[in-house]
């Protein structure tokens, strides 16, 4: 839409207020509201004030005063507020400079696509993100100076099958939740109603379902987009999902792993080049891919270790990413076999089709980070023709020692990750996409605010362990 059509949209709607929002540096999304009277199709181009201080990873108080500009492209009607709104994504610029902000996930997912058409190489790159969540009934959680615990309950856990009262049984076994019908499956209709509140929203969703863990592990899927386009939508996918689940008295989780002995949530990312409208990524090499596809692979596979720290960023992360369990650790590619790093879906024979799909990511990432560092890592890939050498057909898990050696993997905590980053990261310098102000600050951000502060922490299973020691 243009900023015309926005405003039409609003009055047609009879619209009273519009909602501004942006995202952080973590990746949560925030946002500001006014009444509609304040909005005209200046207000595209003014922008409209704000304190970027307060918000996580952003400007010192010296350099507070920003501006959010609404993409009128993105405009909907907010399907939960209870006064009529209008909602629109923001991007954010310096009110002295007129300058894109450098922090503004955002516009870093913009910039990449920026430099994917500076390159010549490919005019499009669609992302296609399959992100896991858990629905919950209750959760409560605490850390202070002499105590810490969480505590997870949901009506579909495999371990409520002994409660006395109250107990239809009917639950999913660890790890056997993929693709019971109801009454095994608790969430279909809330699954449906979600689905159709995202179509609402403008959203391309292909299917919806159970996952493998019991407790509400779920997946949607949606069509693939554009990378920021893609981005975006995973936004109002989160906003969604976990709006929907609360009017209905539940509670929604996107951590990689909050439950011990079964699966973890992934965010499996699909993705392919296209240049005039044609895929470039289909050929007659390996799984009928292109050799552009192959360097593409080889890039992910070089730099997958830094990615690691933008596409699986928090501590929980790396218990979601452990040899030898359900998360594809080992850098490796193969048609069809989901325990490797890269995988090439074999649905479909048709050329528009073919894609990568890059397993490793989990939904706590920050998908305008996460969809910009992959194509940087693939672009580099493509550009100097990097060879992801031999494929792997084999089940990874059923490799001896031996062969396993030959096999790089991800790292095994946030903290290895960073350090990954640090020492990789000039392929997300090209086009100026990443800056290396970012990166410091970024990689700052996380040691502190994440890493550290679990790291200085006591563990609960570490009473367990040492009490008695």
């Amino acid at each position: 839409m243009t900023a015309t059509e926005v405003l039409q949209l609003a009055k047609k709607n009879e619209l009273r207020q519009f909602d501004l929002r942006f995202t952080d540096l973590p990746g949560l999304q925030q946002h500001v509201s006014y009444p509609i009277s304040q909005l005209d199709e200046e207000s595209f181009e003014e922008g409209f004030g704000f304190d970027g201080s307060s918000i996580r990873g952003w400007a010192a108080i010296n350099e507070s005063d920003m501006l959010l500009i609404p993409d009128p492209k993105t405009a909907y009607v907010d399907p939960f507020f209870e006064v009529p709104t209008l909602a629109m994504t923001c991007t954010v610029i310096d009110p002295i400079t007129r300058q894109q902000y450098e922090r503004d996930p955002r516009w870093i997912a913009q910039k990449a696509e920026n430099y994917l058409s500076s390159t010549g190489v490919a005019d499009h790159a669609y992302f296609g993100a399959e992100a896991e969540f858990f629905i919950f009934d209750n959760i409560s959680f605490d850390q202070n100076q002499h105590s810490g615990f969480y505590f997870i309950d949901a009506e579909e856990g495999r371990w409520n099958m002994g409660r006395r009262e109250n107990n239809l049984g009917f639950r999913p076994r660890y790890k056997e939740g993929y693709f019971p019908l109801p009454p095994i499956d608790h969430y279909q209709d809330l699954r449906a109603r979600m689905v159709e509140t995202m179509i609402r929203c403008g959203l391309n969703i292909e299917c919806h379902h159970h996952e493998v863990a019991t407790g509400g592990q779920c997946e949607i899927d949606q069509k693939f987009d554009t990378l920021v386009k893609s981005a975006d939508n995973m936004m109002i996918y989160k906003y969604v999902v976990k709006n929907v689940a609360r009017r209905s008295g539940k509670t929604v989780t996107f951590m990689p792993k909050p439950l011990f002995g079964d699966n973890g949530c992934g965010m499996h990312v699909h993705q392919s080049l296209w240049r005039n409208g044609k895929p470039l990524f289909a050929g007659d090499g390996y799984a009928g891919l292109s050799q552009m596809a192959l360097w593409y692979i080889g890039g992910l596979l070089k730099h997958a270790r830094a990615l690691a720290a933008i596409i699986a960023p928090t501590t929980n992360s790396y218990k979601r990413l452990v040899p030898g369990y359900e998360a594809p650790v080992n850098l490796a590619y193969s048609r069809r076999n989901r325990s490797a790093a890269v995988r090439i879906p074999m649905y479909s024979a048709s050329p528009k089709a073919k894609r990568v799909e890059f397993r490793p990511p989990d939904p706590s990432a920050n998908c305008y980070l996460a969809f910009a560092a992959m194509l940087m890592a693939g672009l580099d890939g493509v550009m100097n023709k990097i060879d992801p050498g031999e494929s792997l057909d084999k089940d990874i898990y059923d490799l001896s020692p031996e062969e396993m050696k030959s096999v790089p993997s991800m790292p095994a905590s946030l903290e290895e990750a960073l350090a990954c980053l640090e020492d990789d990261h000039s392929f997300l310098l090209k086009g100026d996409v990443f800056t290396e102000e970012f990166i410091e600050t970024y990689i700052e951000y996380k040691k502190k605010q994440e890493a550290d502060a679990v790291r200085l922490r006591p563990h609960p299973y570490e009473f367990a362990l040492y009490y008695d020691i």
